[in-house]
């Protein structure tokens, strides 16, 4: 799972220095062609995607270093962490959900992604199996139980045991 953070995180890189080394020149240089740069909005918009360009990477440098120091011996063996999908009854509802526990750049709740920083990840950090949450939400308290924890570990020495037969 991290290879695949890495992974996502520098297809965007790539194609935002290409934006920036190549794109963003080209529409600058057009813009200044076109006459006075005090009134051109252009050449304004061309600035400030430059800009936004640059803080976006200089977040995803800073988030992929990040994840270099991620080693996976600091994500927990036996608890939920960064890389582990985990399933949950609602102890109310009697509803059961699977999540995993990914980086806020890959939070996508439509595919069952939670970030560990949202309030969902945070009550269920370092929970283990049998373990029981209490989560507050705008619309209301819930209740959840932990049934199922697969850790990064466990999903990745799967995946190995796979790819050697």
């Amino acid at each position: 799972m991290i290879r695949e953070m890495r992974e996502k995180l520098s297809r965007e890189i790539d194609q935002l220095s290409h934006e920036l080394n190549v794109t963003l020149p080209q529409a600058i240089a057009q813009a200044v062609e076109l006459g006075d740069l005090r009134e051109n909005s252009e050449y304004k918009a061309a600035l400030e995607r430059q800009q936004f360009v640059q803080a976006r990477l200089g977040q995803l440098h800073q988030r992929l270093s990040q994840l270099g120091q991620l080693a996976n011996t600091e994500a927990p063996a036996d608890r939920v962490g960064l890389g582990s999908r985990v399933t949950v009854l609602d102890l109310e509802s009697g509803d059961t959900d699977t999540y995993m526990v990914v980086l806020a750049e890959m939070m996508d709740i439509d595919a069952g992604h939670i970030s560990l920083m949202s309030p969902l990840g945070r009550a269920l950090a370092d929970g283990r199996v049998g373990d029981e949450v209490a989560l507050r939400l705008p619309h209301g308290a819930r209740r959840l139980r932990i049934t199922e924890l697969v850790t990064v570990h466990q999903s990745e020495s799967a995946s190995d045991r796979a790819g050697a037969r």
